[in-house]
């Protein structure tokens, strides 16, 4: 079939041979743009239509095409809607580097229309399923908030305020289960002002908090209002505007649930009311203050003690604010421990051999043997000096900080990033540390008088990643920006800019002998890049959800990836053979390390675990369950005896294995 594109037409459907519409008589465009053929209307709306087509350039891949044909053309209102289509297009193409926005593929005008050309998402959209399955429990509500709700932070640090978020603006698709948030036609940048005609509205009623209906102003307190009353219809199976008393402004959702014999906890009840107060002042203000709230939920019956964790942009603490545009430079500088840190559960020895000696009980297997506390927000790096009883983590609270493995207590805090702490790397020597951040640079220390070398700009988007060659003079960073910075070490300056990522690069590692480079990123796949020449040797694919961890063995043989697809893989770095795949997290894994032994195998990952497995036979070994939120990064010492796991829920736990 092939569609007709007349957006008056009534019956754009056609033969393939067709040459002119049976229905309108205008002819028809096989190939938009040479490769884009529109085969089904599948949506319609004031500004155009929307069409499932193919990518012919892509073995016929199907794609989205959407035509902007609004009626009033030559008035104020056709020239801010022409504003505004040309600024979602600039949008979706920031956005599209999110695992859960739709990517923008192409933009471009024929014969006097514009058209978006998106990535299509094949599933149902959150109607569809209630009207198939019902309404959703509260695991099913929490589920749902814990997805999303780091999809807005992402946005909103991008100032982007989506204005329509509805439970027919959310797919969930067939392959992976994977939410999606589509239909960004009417999001705006923060601060614009929107002239619109008398009787314009902006978003669905019901659905749009008043603030939005009135004046068409839109804050990220906005669409928190939206995705609540999404999740009131969601959980009741009734319209927002059903539940909501306009005489006693308040809502009744609550009675409609106990006419079903229904309840949800007074904990969610709570969060739920606050993200749908009609004053502004009382809402809550970001994605991120929902997610610190659910974090406290108490635990449902058999459900896993976490949520699904995506890294969000920008800082995300208890005050989270929203990037400037040019971030703020503030002086590199550490902070003495003035108070008593919490101690861990047990003191941390270990002799300058490195060997730990501890005093714990004798059974083999991990024990947790102390707890690290002191950082304000989540923890999302961590690695072992490999010459000092020293562990440094960093975390999206800014600050870099530094433990005595001897002793548990908190030597110092690095100051300098002004937003939040993505990646930390001590080099072979143990005396220089490097750290990355959403601030886009990249920092260099002296870890042992705890002061700033070198501060590495180049990168354009949030650095994510860094790692430090054998050698101690070759540094490669990592960044949303879709590159990868090699730079000398010692003087800080940039050696070369590797290119040819389609996607943002979310992790690094350099092969002992230096000659290879491997990264992974939000495409789905593994990159070896040769060193000297700077070229992709070798593409490894098989994850079905994006790369967020890599790492190499250290005899150099094979290489570990984990991914949101909630698995880890293992590939021969000679020839890129897939070896294993290990699952068994229930949720995506964050990091994973190759133990010294080069066979043990540990993962962390957003359902709250660290997973021991053997590399040899691909089976799992142990699961460490002490956390209480998302594993964020997991480090292995040089002994192999103790490892580190950095969560979400603000702390470090350091394990020891016995026997």
């Amino acid at each position: 079939m092939i569609s007709c594109l007349n957006p008056n037409c009534s019956q754009p459907a056609n033969r393939d041979t067709a040459d002119a519409c049976h229905a309108c008589g205008t002819p028809l465009v096989k190939l938009l743009r040479g490769r884009y053929r529109p085969i089904k209307l599948i949506g319609r709306g004031g500004f155009g239509r929307t069409y499932l087509s193919e990518d012919w350039d892509r073995l016929n891949a199907p794609c989205v095409v959407k035509q902007f044909a609004p009626q009033a053309q030559g008035t104020k209102a056709f020239d801010k809607a022409v504003q505004l289509f040309t600024q979602e297009a600039v949008r979706l193409h920031d956005l599209g580097e999110h695992a859960q926005i739709p990517a923008l593929l192409a933009y471009f005008e024929h014969e006097q229309y514009l058209y978006l050309v998106q990535q299509f998402i094949d599933g149902k959209t959150l109607i569809q399923e209630m009207v198939q399955k019902g309404p959703l429990d509260e695991a099913g509500v929490r589920s749902l908030l814990k997805d999303l709700l780091p999809v807005l932070d992402f946005i909103h640090h991008h100032g982007v305020v989506h204005r329509d978020i509805t439970p027919s603006n959310l797919i969930r698709r067939e392959t992976d289960r994977r939410l999606f948030l589509i239909d960004f036609g009417i999001a705006k940048q923060f601060g614009e002002a929107l002239a619109l005609e008398p009787g314009t509205r902006i978003g669905t009623e019901g659905y749009a908090p008043i603030e939005q209906l009135r004046s068409g102003q839109a804050y990220p307190c906005s669409d928190v209002y939206s995705l609540g009353a999404t999740a009131l219809h969601l959980l009741t199976g009734r319209k927002p505007e059903r539940l909501y008393d306009p005489m006693e402004g308040c809502w009744r959702w609550r009675e409609y649930l106990a006419q079903q014999d229904l309840e949800v906890s007074k904990e969610l009840g709570q969060i739920l009311d606050r993200m749908v107060k009609d004053a502004v002042s009382e809402r809550y203000q970001t994605a991120a203050e929902v997610l610190e709230d659910l974090t406290y939920l108490p635990q449902l019956q058999g459900n896993v003690p976490a949520w699904v964790r995506q890294h969000p942009t920008g800082r995300l603490s208890e005050n989270t604010a929203l990037p400037v545009s040019t971030p703020r430079e503030a002086p590199d500088t550490v902070v003495p421990v003035t108070t008593p840190p919490t101690p861990p559960s047990a003191p941390l020895p270990l002799p300058s051999s490195g060997t730990p000696v501890l005093k714990v009980p004798p059974e083999s297997g991990w024990h947790c043997i102390g707890m690290l506390q002191g950082h304000q927000s989540w923890v999302t790096t961590v690695a072992f000096n490999p010459r000092t009883p020293t562990l440094v983590s960093g975390s999206l609270d800014d600050t870099i900080k530094v433990w005595n493995l001897q002793t548990g207590a908190l030597m110092f805090t690095l100051q300098g990033h002004p937003r939040g702490v993505n990646g930390v790397t001590i080099s072979a020597k143990g005396q220089v540390l490097v750290s990355c951040g959403d601030d886009e640079t990249v920092r260099v220390w002296n870890l042992t008088a705890g002061r700033r070398l070198h501060t590495l700009k180049g990168h354009v988007r949030d650095v994510t990643s860094v790692a430090i060659g054998h050698e101690g003079w070759l540094l490669a960073s990592g960044s949303k920006d879709k590159t990868i910075n090699l730079w000398k070490l010692d003087k800080g300056t940039l050696i070369r800019t590797l290119t040819g990522s389609p996607a943002a690069i979310k992790s690094l590692a350099i092969t002992p002998n230096e000659s290879l480079l491997l990264s992974g990123g939000m495409d789905n796949r593994i990159r070896i890049w040769d060193l000297k020449t700077g070229v992709v040797v070798r593409t490894l694919a098989g994850h079905h959800g994006s790369v967020n961890c890599v790492t190499v063995s250290r005899d150099g043989l094979f290489v570990a990836s984990a991914s949101k697809d909630r698995t880890v893989r293992l590939w021969s770095t000679a020839t890129g053979a897939l070896i294993h795949c290990l699952s068994g997290h229930l949720q995506e894994v964050n990091s994973v390390e190759i133990a010294p032994d080069n066979r043990t195998i540990i993962s962390g990952g957003t359902d709250a675990t660290v997973r021991i497995w053997d590399a040899k036979t691909g089976h799992l070994q142990t699961t460490l369950a002490e956390h209480t939120n998302a594993v964020t990064s997991v480090a292995i010492h040089r002994s192999g005896r103790l490892l580190a796991s950095a969560s979400a829920d603000k702390t470090i736990r350091i394990w020891k294995r016995m026997g």
